[in-house]
């Protein structure tokens, strides 16, 4: 039978470094097709390229048997292919079934009229959504309804799912695999991304398994189990050039100035407990869904604990709670975002402004003008120090590489001098040559007598950057190991067990 969609030789390049590489991958009609791997396998920017975010450097793909050159995605919705994106792509404000027919509307358009339409094609689907609220008041899972709606009112004959499940309660996971058998039973193939292999192993009809940007191996999913996927994911050497050799030595544990005790947040952190000490890299490894970024939120002040029973963060043998960030800052907690682009800085300020308001956020209330002199000087200083590279520090920052822009999120926390430094996947999405740069900045830290905690789903960067390992599994720190003994198999069967 001819594959709905087939992918020969594709590759995809960023400068120098390849994120996928000579993949091959066919999907068959009516099958669930599991694509895993670790952080930076290739598993998104394969997906991206077959719903027309990105477009390929090399290669070619065929719908249907015919080759075809996907520029946008909404090329690719009409050709039948759509992705549901983990962050959701719905507009917030407009209604379920404004969002149905966006983009699709007739030239004269009636609303009674339009929610009909759409609620005659939700119970067509069996999916119990009020076409007339407002997306923003929907849950998760009601979200994804309509997402999938919306794709199958577009006829797509193939949906791709980036971590449908991450932001899911246990009952909401269920309806989702339900909602794909009934995608199933309409004909349309379904390509499934996830970290959770329990759930890639229930749901898939085949699995594919990338590593390094390279495909690895496809099999019925029958022939898997989890530990032949683990071996697959993270088979490769500890002494790639990036990572160097394995560690043999660590650094001691100085004074403990942050303890977490007990905390609990909603349903993402779960009766979680922990300690971080000063002249040590703590590394936390886990993977999405697992409590690691939403427990230092906590700490930082960013989020807050629940407010009974949500436990103790204890600050230098103080407790403390901080229910805005500007506390923790003033106390030297520092925490640097995982998503640099919607928290991390101001894009079309300038690099030194940018480093400029991480300072301000320190200093006394009344002290707030900008003072141009300093701002330069600051500006030089951090640039040299990082090694930002850019024409002028004047440039903005949307200009920069995403190493580049990463340096910069990083300096305007360093300016306010803290003592505990907090890094959520600091190389993500940035080249390789950054992310050596960056590493040498968090050992620098480290050595210098900083507290630094480096969260990261990325096993070979928190294996050689920590001093002691936490892993992090269902809301809470489940394990602690040293480096100098473990090993990346040790590490996964612990966050996946």
């Amino acid at each position: 039978m001819t594959p709905v969609l087939e992918m020969r030789k594709i590759t995809k390049k960023y400068g120098r470094a390849f994120a996928v590489e000579d993949v091959d991958f066919t999907l068959r009609k009516g099958e669930v097709h599991a694509i895993l791997g670790e952080n930076g396998a290739g598993k998104s920017t394969l997906t991206k390229m077959m719903a027309g975010v990105v477009q390929p450097t090399s290669g070619e793909m065929l719908l249907n048997g015919q080759e075809i050159h996907l520029k946008t995605p909404a090329e690719a919705v009409h050709s039948g292919i759509a992705m549901v994106f983990q962050e959701t792509s719905l507009v917030p404000s407009m209604t379920v079934a404004q969002n149905l027919f966006l983009g699709n509307e007739k030239f004269f358009n009636r609303i009674r009229g339009v929610n009909i339409a759409a609620q005659q094609f939700m119970q067509s689907l069996s999916f119990d959504v009020d076409p007339t609220l407002q997306v923003a008041s929907l849950g998760a899972a009601k979200k994804q309804m309509v997402e999938i709606a919306r794709a199958m009112l577009l006829k797509a004959q193939a949906i791709v799912f980036d971590e449908p499940t991450a932001t899911l309660t246990p009952e909401e996971k269920r309806h989702f695999f339900d909602l794909v058998k009934t995608l199933k039973s309409h004909g349309v193939s379904v390509i499934f991304i996830s970290h959770a292999l329990e759930e890639a192993l229930e749901i898939s009809d085949r699995i594919t398994i990338l590593r390094d940007g390279r495909h690895v191996e496809t099999g019925d999913t029958a022939e898997f189990d989890r530990a032949r996927i683990i071996q697959s994911m993270v088979g490769r050497a500890l002494t790639e050039e990036l990572y160097g050799k394995a560690k043999t030595s660590v650094r001691p544990a100085g004074k403990r100035v942050l303890s977490i005790q007990n905390l609990r947040v909603g349903g993402a952190v779960k009766n979680n407990s922990l300690s971080v000490f000063k002249g040590q890299i703590t590394g936390v490894f886990g993977l999405v869904g697992s409590g690691r970024t939403e427990t230092f939120k906590v700490a930082a002040g960013i989020i807050k604990r629940n407010y009974r029973n949500g436990g103790e963060i204890i600050l230098n043998g103080k407790p403390v709670r901080y229910r805005v960030p500007a506390p923790g800052v003033k106390a030297g907690i520092a925490y640097i975002t995982e998503d640099r682009k919607v928290e991390g800085f101001f894009e079309t300020m300038s690099i030194k402004s940018n480093i400029y308001v991480g300072l301000l956020s320190k200093i006394k209330a009344g002290n707030f003008w900008l003072k141009d002199k300093v701002m330069d000087k600051l500006g030089d200083e951090w640039i040299s120090s990082l090694q930002v590279k850019a024409v002028t520090q004047n440039a903005q920052v949307n200009e920069l590489s995403g190493g580049n822009q990463q340096k910069v999120v990083i300096a305007k926390s360093l300016v306010q001098d803290p003592d505990i430094i907090i890094f959520d996947e600091p190389t993500r999405g940035v080249d390789v040559g950054a992310i050596a740069e960056i590493h040498d900045i968090i050992n620098r830290l480290a050595d210098e007598g900083k507290a630094v905690v480096v969260i990261s789903s990325y096993l070979p960067e928190v294996m050689q950057l920590s001093d002691r390992l936490l892993v992090a599994r269902g809301g809470k720190v489940v394990e602690e190991f040293s480096p100098l003994e473990a090993t990346e198999e040790m590490l996964m069967y612990a966050a996946v067990h």
